[in-house]
C-alpha cells in the first residue's frame, strides 16, 4: 500500500472514531438516558425498600429518584462553570 493509501485509511479510522465519540457525547446528555436512569433508580430503590419492608416503598422511592434526576439535569450547568474557571487558570 502506498503512502497516500495509508493516510486515507488513517483518516477514515479517525473519522469513524470521531463519529463514535460524538454519539457517546450525545447519549450522555440525552433526555432518554436521564429518564432511563430515573426509572431504573426508582425501580431499584423501590425493590430495596420493599425487601427491607419499609412502609410505602414505592412512594418513598420517588424522593431519591427525583434527587438523582435533578443532579443529572443540573450537572451540565455546574460543568460549564467548572470549565470556565479551569480555562482561566490555563
Amino acid at each position: 500500500m502506498d503512502r497516500v493509501g495509508r493516510l486515507e485509511e488513517k483518516i477514515e479510522k479517525i473519522d469513524a472514531r470521531n463519529k463514535r465519540v460524538e454519539a457517546d457525547k450525545d447519549w450522555e446528555v440525552s433526555y432518554t438516558r436521564r429518564i432511563l436512569l430515573f426509572v431504573f433508580t426508582y425501580i431499584s430503590i423501590g425493590l430495596y425498600l420493599n425487601a427491607i419492608q419499609i412502609p410505602n416503598p414505592w412512594l418513598n422511592a420517588i424522593v431519591p429518584s427525583i434527587g438523582f434526576l435533578l443532579s443529572t439535569l443540573t450537572l451540565p450547568y455546574f460543568k460549564s462553570i467548572w470549565f470556565k474557571k479551569r480555562s482561566k487558570k490555563i
